[in-house]
């Protein structure tokens, strides 16, 4: 084969350049070295069948003719083609100037590429030229990714080390190679990490139609972004990312909505500050005391009313203030921090307060027609980890409208419970005889480079509870579950008012 196709390319370079049937004589080259190149193996593999039934008993074990060696000799040919004709660029044709580089290459084999095979099959100038200048549209693309791309139409395989990847998929982006974008997005999918997954985020559908990818990276933030607390990765992520991610209720929250205004507080603080370095125990109390010189240089405004603040506001905004104002830890936090101003926190006030009497003086049982939409804006978010098979239960801080929901682990069985002792709830225990909640449960476990290997989700649905019920909710019996096991619960306790039915879908009642 390397023979053959160097007499094509010495052949090919007599021919005058301007000669219309020029390029269409190279393709059929092409396809006649393929042709001779299968001959020869087809050939091979029917000496192998002679050899092996007329000397059965004499051959070696592998064979005089076994695959590997007839492997190794097609992977050596393939070698010597790129090293002759790509890197030494032996009977070259053609030459193409890229990023202050040459190459020598071969027409023939440049029209692999759709960019190439349309450029020289149509009324194009560089259609008959011999020296072709580039100028490279996409930043992402750099000398070494051409290079690799260029020479990957000169061999049969090629090995793109993950760190590599944009570059090449932006390479053969451009130059149309569809099988090489394709081998890209199977690396993107099997490399996504704390170190890659922006990179993938940013690029991979706005530049390159990998919506696949893009998809994949947000579920894998919303999987992680709470849980590994990498100082990094909260540096890369964007405004506008970190406001979608905040927004949705598909984040796994670790503790409670508080966790996620303290994330928020350090990646704000990360924003604008590219340059800290410190240890992860460093970093709330640096943000704390940048945010504190910041408010007094600012004669006490809100962190979200000065100039650097309002950058921010659309992230803040996503924020489930209802949650956090709940807990009078948190509330006084979140006074004393004065990044939120004033005029967000006085309506939540007022109809945490009326919600309130509602539940309390109406002897409301809790949500009844409850839409989905209310579940994936306004419900509770919270979360928790089990670290070993072992029994565990989970309460979260906050008031709740008199719901002492326990969360119990136990035999690989997650049981709701409400609990009616007398102790303190918040404000108190509602003793009423039944009482309602509408919530959702999730069960992830990642692997070490927070890539989910087990998810399980029970979807929205209504809960009855009388006093000291419980219910079964998720059996994991006969699962191959993988601890640390994190689980994340969305809670609607009380519905907000709602002016007018909307036409959207209810939640689902379970069986008790």
């Amino acid at each position: 084969m390397g023979a053959l196709s160097s007499r094509m390319m010495w052949l090919r370079r007599d021919r005058a350049p301007e000669e219309p049937g020029a390029v269409r004589d190279g393709q059929e080259a092409v396809e006649m070295e393929a042709a001779v190149v299968q001959g020869e193996e087809e050939g091979e593999e029917a000496q192998l069948s002679t050899s092996q039934v007329g000397h059965k008993r004499k051959t070696s074990p592998g064979g005089p003719l076994a695959k590997a060696p007839r492997r190794e000799r097609i992977k050596d040919k393939s070698r010597s083609i790129y090293q002759a004709l790509f890197l030494r660029g032996e009977g070259s044709d053609i030459q193409i100037r890229a990023l202050g580089e040459e190459w020598n290459l071969h027409r023939v084999y440049l029209c692999q590429a759709g960019y190439f095979a349309s450029m020289f099959s149509g009324a194009w100038r560089e259609t008959h030229m011999n020296t072709i200048e580039i100028q490279m549209p996409d930043e992402n693309i750099d000398r070494e990714a051409l290079h690799e791309v260029l020479g990957s139409l000169y061999r049969d395989s090629m090995i793109i080390p993950p760190c590599r990847v944009v570059a090449i998929l932006a390479t053969a982006s451009m130059l149309q190679l569809d099988e090489l974008i394709q081998q890209c997005r199977e690396i993107m999918k099997d490399t996504v990490s704390a170190q890659s997954v922006c990179n993938y985020y940013y690029f991979s559908a706005e530049n390159y139609g990998l919506q696949d990818i893009r998809t994949i990276c947000r579920q894998w933030l919303l999987d992680n972004l709470m849980t590994q607390r990498n100082e990094e990765l909260l540096m890369e992520v964007s405004l506008d990312l970190m406001r979608e991610l905040i927004a949705s209720s598909d984040l796994l929250v670790m503790e409670v909505e508080m966790d996620i205004y303290t994330t928020l507080k350090k990646w704000t603080f990360l924003q604008l500050q590219p340059t800290w370095r410190g240890t992860r125990r460093a970093l709330l109390p640096d943000a704390n005391s940048w945010f504190a010189r910041h408010r007094g240089e600012s004669e006490g405004a809100p962190f979200l009313e000065t100039e650097q603040g309002r950058a921010f506001i659309p992230v803040f905004q996503q924020l489930r203030l209802a949650y956090i104002i709940c807990d009078l830890p948190s509330a006084l936090i979140i006074d004393q921090d004065a990044l939120i101003p004033a005029a967000w926190l006085t309506p939540v006030y007022k109809e945490q307060w009326l919600a309130l009497l509602r539940a309390e003086q109406t002897k409301e049982i809790g949500p009844v027609d409850v839409y989905v939409s209310d579940l994936q804006g306004n419900s509770m978010r919270c979360g928790g980890q089990l670290q070993r098979d072992e029994q565990c239960s989970w309460r979260w801080a906050g008031f709740n409208f008199g719901w002492d929901l326990v969360v119990c682990y136990n035999n690989r069985r997650i049981v709701f419970r409400r609990s009616a002792l007398n102790k303190s709830c918040g404000l108190g225990v509602s003793l009423l005889w039944q009482r309602k909640v509408a919530f959702r449960l999730r069960l992830v476990s990642l692997d070490r480079n927070g890539r989910a290997i087990f998810r399980r989700d029970t979807e929205y649905q209504m809960l009855s509870l009388r006093k000291d019920q419980e219910l079964e909710v998720v059996n994991l019996e006969n699962q191959d579950v993988v601890f640390p096991l994190y689980m994340a619960c969305n809670f609607l306790y009380i519905p907000r008012e709602r002016g007018t039915a909307q036409s959207e879908d209810s939640c689902k009642s379970p069986e008790s």
